[in-house]
């Protein structure tokens, strides 16, 4: 790369739990040498994301290679958050050869999209793609597609009935941005799922967008760096919800952090954390949790019923083996009814 090429930047954009973290260990894990600098943005009080990416064993993962914005949300926040931590990136004695950056589940991609058209950064980078990530089964049981002929029927009913769905508005923006759309967890479906997911997303797309199957984020670098689209050049193509609106606002949602102390066993947790995930309003459980008699730390991931695991690193030497769950889900969940679930094994505080 030369001194006068723009830097390419690949945006990782999804709905909660959809897996944008674990495309991007993927990623990191098969870059053939290539020097990436991950940007991800959280929407919480506890770090996940940067943490389950820092210290994750990759070669060369770790050494400042990961910046992480722990602030809300990333479209919200490009002038104070977002431009000086890209800033920061590009300053660096040796430049990164790509940038990845991973966008919290409630973001917008296309204001971010549009701040890499900002005097200070356009003539150094430029967003080389926006790869939007979905959980295929959610989108197969239509989680975010609403039924419009039910919701005219509910309405005539309840006259207080909320016309807007913000949820749904998020996904179809994130998809709408999209140069590539990666149906995640596609293990998890059956080919009549696999085509109604499909049919779904299809149906929300004035445009082609190629759709690629994946599971467990597994899918070949190249096929997502160097598509070249200099997205910030083609906006007028991307065309969401909330084009002309300053920005948005996520008073929708909220996130709880709840300490969790070692646990004995992993599978009584999960099964916990399975029915706390179910409590009204709840959408995401995220987090790190000790286990009695494991040097590793395990690694929780929870949507709806389903909930990931595994262990990922050693806890450090001297650091204070204690866990945390991060909760998102809309504004005023039951935050009683998860800790409830979650107390019969664990020690909690909030």
């Amino acid at each position: 790369m030369t001194g006068f090429a723009k830097i390419p930047c690949t945006i990782v954009t999804g709905f909660l739990g959809a897996g944008k973290t674990t495309l991007v260990r993927h990623v990191l894990e098969h870059a053939d040498g290539a020097r990436i600098a991950i940007l991800v943005n959280e929407f919480g009080d506890v770090g996940f994301d940067g943490s389950f990416l820092e210290g994750c064993g990759i070669e060369g993962c770790g050494d400042g290679q990961v910046v992480e914005l722990p602030n809300g949300c990333i479209c919200c926040t490009v002038a104070d958050d977002f431009l000086p931590a890209l800033d920061t990136i590009l300053s660096w004695e040796t430049p990164p050869d790509h940038i990845l950056i991973e966008t919290s589940g409630l973001a917008l991609p296309k204001p971010l999209v549009t701040a890499f058209n900002w005097p200070q950064i356009k003539s150094r980078v430029t967003v080389d793609g926006v790869i939007a990530v979905v959980e295929g089964p959610a989108v197969a049981d239509g989680m975010f597609v609403d039924d419009e002929e039910a919701l005219a029927a509910q309405r005539e009913r309840d006259q207080s009935v909320d016309h807007d769905n913000p949820l749904e508005e998020v996904f179809e923006d994130q998809i709408l941005c999209a140069d590539m759309i990666l149906m995640n967890k596609a293990d998890l479906m059956d080919d009549a799922q696999k085509a109604k997911a499909r049919t779904e997303i299809e149906d929300h797309l004035p445009r082609a967008v190629k759709i690629v199957e994946t599971a467990h984020g597994k899918v070949d670098p190249t096929l997502l760096l160097g598509l070249g689209a200099a997205v910030e050049d083609d906006l007028d193509a991307r065309r969401t919800h909330h084009d002309g609106e300053e920005d948005h606002d996520h008073d929708d949602f909220e996130t709880v952090a709840v300490s969790v102390a070692s646990v004995e066993s992993p599978e009584a947790l999960i099964a916990q954390v399975a029915q706390a995930a179910e409590a009204d309003g709840v959408l995401r459980i995220k987090g790190f949790v000790p286990v009695d008699g494991k040097p590793m730390r395990l690694v929780i991931q929870g949507v709806g019923r389903r909930v990931a695991h595994h262990f990922d690193r050693p806890w450090k030497p001297g650091e204070v083996r204690e866990g945390h769950l991060v909760v998102i889900g809309l504004k005023g969940f039951d935050l009683n009814s998860v800790k409830r679930a979650l107390a019969a094994d664990a020690a909690l505080s909030a």
